[in-house]
């Protein structure tokens, strides 16, 4: 191997972006959606890659916090980057679920939920407080963007994986009922927050196509999953007094969640073609493009459920469609990071001059 392959190896991992775990994500639940409609091949193929995915990059980000500690600590304080470190949360909530579903391996379902709800609890407010309390801040326009809801996806991938595994709680169920039931709803008011910005942004400042980075589809992408939790909570609901109790209610904020999920996915076409086609802004692999690919996922699986839980089968046709435009797009992401793994490679075993 060339000289220089250990220094770009080492630039790798010091540049690692911090919302590469949305890889996982997009992966785990398309997995999840595709075995929902019956693919089930295809589905444990993609929770193997999504399994691999988040091993590697967990040992790629210790690396990285050993070895550039200073690099971890700029990217929490940084506007941009700071929120791409909730994509470990909710990858981790992912692949949970995948092991639920794909898998009923609830025993070590329930480790990763202890995991991600560390993780959720420690980056939530080591995040926000770096950059509450930093002097220098950008202008909202400069530092507000779709990526921001990844503390919402978060949220909500641990409420999710607590209700999918209530029923193998036994006597714990209630206290996890409870905190799958508070954490939905902090994660809901979070979205209320974050997305008032978000449109303020759109609509009262000049938007430039670069501004629409492609976490802009976790504008949907964070209320689908907040449908998700809500309906894996009304799916249990019989051995859920607390979910019971407020039966109405909960049933009345999936819907309201699943209405605005579904109402930003005109918008964001119409967005992305005013990006590509009308300002004709390049469109090549980004690592921030999974942000874009795990909403069409989450929106399939989100469906299905809600269909099953409030009994509307009419919505499941709408749910096979989305699963399979999602197995589409991650083709198309997982291709494009391909083609930037073997461009890579062949940087790294070309000799340099004089050589």
């Amino acid at each position: 191997m060339p000289e220089a392959a250990p220094t770009t190896l080492r630039r790798a991992v010091e540049g690692l972006h911090p919302s590469y775990f949305a890889l996982v994500m997009a992966t785990g639940i398309v997995a999840i959606a595709l075995h929902l409609q019956g693919a089930r091949p295809l589905a444990l193929a993609l929770g193997a890659v999504a399994a691999a995915a988040y091993l590697a990059l967990a040992l790629l980000t210790l690396a990285r916090i050993a070895l550039y500690p200073r690099a971890v600590l700029l990217d929490l304080a940084h506007h941009g980057r700071a929120v791409g470190f909730f994509t470990t949360v909710a990858a981790t909530g992912v692949l949970g679920a995948d092991l639920v579903v794909l898998a009923g391996r609830r025993s070590l379902a329930l480790a990763l939920w202890w995991l991600a709800a560390v993780l959720w609890l420690g980056l939530t407010y080591a995040v926000f407080t770096a950059l509450t309390v930093k002097e220098r801040k950008p202008t909202l326009a400069e530092g507000i963007h779709g990526g921001w809801l990844l503390a919402v996806v978060a949220t909500q991938a641990v409420a999710n994986l607590g209700a999918l595994l209530l029923p193998a709680l036994g006597g714990r169920a209630e206290a996890m009922s409870f905190a799958s039931v508070t954490v939905w709803l902090a994660g809901g008011m979070l979205y209320v927050w974050i997305i008032s910005l978000i449109f303020y942004r759109y609509t009262f400042f000049t938007l430039q196509p670069s501004d629409l980075m492609p976490p802009y589809w976790i504008n949907m992408g964070a209320m689908a999953i907040s449908t998700l939790a809500g309906a894996t909570l009304l799916l249990g609901e019989a051995r859920q007094p607390l979910v019971h109790a407020l039966l109405p209610f909960v049933r009345g904020t999936t819907l309201l969640c699943w209405a605005t999920a579904t109402w930003w996915i005109p918008m964001l076409l119409v967005l992305g073609a005013w990006r590509h086609v009308y300002r004709r802004y390049p469109l090549a692999y980004d690592p921030l493009y999974w942000g874009a690919v795990f909403p069409l996922g989450m929106y399939s699986v989100c469906t299905q459920r809600l269909a099953q839980a409030m009994g509307l089968p009419f919505l499941l046709p709408v749910a096979r469609a989305f699963a399979w435009i999602a197995l589409a797009a991650w083709c198309a992401a997982f291709a494009g990071l391909l083609r930037t793994l073997g461009a890579g490679a062949a940087r790294l075993g070309r000799p340099r001059a004089g050589t």
